[in-house]
């Protein structure tokens, strides 16, 4: 295995844990899909410019992204930080639900229906 195809699996592999798509990297490396799917099979070499960009959307410093300095996790611990990543999303979510729930009642209980009902009242229903 080269250095190329080796650079490939590592941002193939880290995107994953990022929980990122091909399609969200390519969007936010400014490539088409084919594009970044290529460079992510290591059919197309990386410039430098365009491996300092793909550090910056995963978040992370080029030689980390090389292997130099990496401290690679296990996966029971890339396991345990993403299940805390995902069931802090899940608390925002829970806590963003219960505002729209409670603007929905807050929109539709009083005012909205007492307003439908007296104009159901002027036209006869």
């Amino acid at each position: 295995m080269n250095i190329s195809s080796n650079l490939s699996e590592r941002v193939r592999l880290i995107r994953l844990q990022k929980g990122l798509s091909q399609e969200n990297m390519a969007d936010m490396l400014g490539l088409s899909t084919t594009a970044y799917g290529d460079l992510e099979r290591g059919r197309t070499e990386v410039s430098i410019s365009r491996l300092e960009n793909i550090a910056k959307v995963l978040d992370m410093p080029v030689q980390e992204l090389l292997g130099l300095n990496t401290s690679t996790l296990s996966e029971a611990e890339w396991l345990r930080q993403e299940n805390a990543r995902l069931l802090a999303a899940n608390e925002r979510l829970q806590a963003e639900l219960s505002q729209w729930k409670a603007r929905f009642s807050q929109l539709f209980s009083g005012t909205l229906l007492r307003e439908t009902g007296e104009q159901r009242e002027r036209i006869g229903f």
